[in-house]
Formats: C-alpha cells, structure tokens, sequence
C-alpha cells in the first residue's frame, strides 16, 4: 500500500446531526478515527433571509416576527409592541409594497411588474463608513439611515455624545443612541477598537412610525444572513433595515424613502 493513500471504508452518521465519524486508513494508521465537524442542519432550519428576484424576502429558519411601533417619549424613540403576527418555520415578505395582506407577499409584485433592483453596496460596513473619534468612544457612521431617529437622546444626538465621551453620562447615551439605531448605520467603538453591540437572537420586527404616520422598513435583527437575488450574500450584521416600500435607491436596504413617499401598509386589505 503507497504511503499516504488514503481511503473511507466506513461513513457513520451519529446521533448528533452536526457530527460524522469517518474510518480511515491512511496506508500507516488502520482504523484511524476522524471527527469531521460539518454542518448537516436542515437548510430549512437556518435563519436566513434570500432575496427573490423582483419578488419577495423569502424567510426561513422559523424566524420570530412582530410588529414595533417607533413611539416618541420627549426626545427619546422607542418600541411598543403592534399587533400580533402569525408565526411559521418559513414565510414571504413583501418587498414591493403593494402587497393587500402586508407585510407578508401576496403576488402583487408579478402584477405591478416590480423590479426590484438591488443597489446597495456589496462593501463591508467599515470600509463604507467614516469615523467620528470622540476623547473615550469611536463612532462609526455609514450613513446608511432608516430615519428612525433611535440617534437621538435627551442630552444631544450621537454625534454630539460621541464627541463628548470623556463624560461618563455623555458616553453611556451615546453608545444606547448608537446601538439603537436599526439600519445599523451607527456603531459605537471603545478605545480598543472592539464593537459595542447588543446581544440580540434572530428575529425580524415589522416596523411602523407613530409620530411620522407611515409603515416603515423591516428591521432585521441577529445576524440573519441575506442573500441577494444573484446568490451574493451581505455582509452579516447584528443590524440591518430592509425596505418594504418597494421605493428605496438603496435596495434591498431602507433609505428612508418610506417617509417621503407616506407609505402604508394599512388600509390595503
């Protein structure tokens, strides 16, 4: 036998889905164990958000969804649950807008002959944005807002937190201000460089703006992969905003377009 030949003579699939045991013989070792770590999960099983063209954000992984709406409380935005939404291992959403039973797709796309261009960058986050260096807290922007106004705080907005972070008070609104911000666009940086992020699970909130009486975008939540429409996948994020008023020059993320426009998924059924 020429050493370094290698052959499989025996293929176990264990009780553990993520797990296979192989037995090899590598032509100096008989019977050699090998754990090979894969990743057998059910595709269906994995969050993940797949971008269909001119069609719909087809969901799956049995990924929570709800509704929040932005409520203003002084100058300070924040969530209240809306109403209740069904739950299922997958599921479409509109991305055309049109949709009559919002937020979920009901083939209006095909009808209005949406298009559904994705322009957004493929950059990473990083590489897109610029940096604001406060005394003790980095901000990085992108400039990539959803206008969901989280940015701002009862002592100032993020910018100006930010630049005066060698104030403990002015430090602590700034890095809420920042990870509150659903497009992702603001990311708080400590002076290592490390990212202040929140911890969330995968989900997706559908969102809708009290104060400026519009729907607003889809709110993904938990590093969901997204897959566009030509097999890319995103950059993975904690945040992201994804448009749903079929309207965005950044598509498939939200650019705030859903506010110029008055878009509303309400009304429609």
């Amino acid at each position: 036998m020429t050493a370094g030949w290698l052959s499989v003579y025996q293929y176990t699939l264990t009780c553990d889905p993520f797990l296979i045991i192989l037995e090899m013989n590598t032509g100096h070792v008989k019977n050699l164990r090998v754990r090979v770590i894969v990743n057998m999960m059910d595709n269906d099983k994995i969050a993940k958000i797949k971008i269909l063209e001119c069609g719909p954000y087809m969901v799956t992984g049995n990924v929570p969804l709800s509704e929040k709406i932005i409520v203003s409380k002084g100058k300070i935005n924040e969530f209240r649950d809306g109403q209740k939404l069904p739950q299922a291992e997958e599921y479409a959403l509109c991305r055309c807008g049109t949709s009559k039973n919002a937020p979920f797709c009901d083939g209006s796309h095909e009808k209005v002959g949406f298009l559904g261009v994705e322009w957004a960058s493929m950059e990473t986050f990083e590489d897109r944005a610029v940096m604001i260096e406060g005394p003790d807290l980095d901000l990085l922007d992108d400039n990539r807002c959803a206008f969901a106004r989280f940015c701002h705080r009862e002592d100032g907005n993020v910018w100006a937190l930010t630049e005066n972070s060698d104030i403990p008070k002015f430090r602590a609104e700034a890095i809420i201000a920042a990870s509150e911000c659903p497009s992702g666009r603001l990311v708080a940086y400590d002076k290592t460089g490390r990212a202040i992020e929140p911890d969330y699970v995968p989900s997706i909130e559908i969102l809708q703006d009290a104060e400026k009486e519009v729907s607003g975008p889809i709110f993904v939540k938990g590093k969901i992969p997204i897959e566009s429409s030509d097999g890319h996948t995103y950059e993975i994020r904690n945040r992201v905003a994804l448009c749903r008023c079929g309207q965005s020059i950044n598509s498939p993320f939200c650019d705030a377009t859903h506010i110029s426009i008055k878009f509303s998924d309400k009304g429609k059924k």
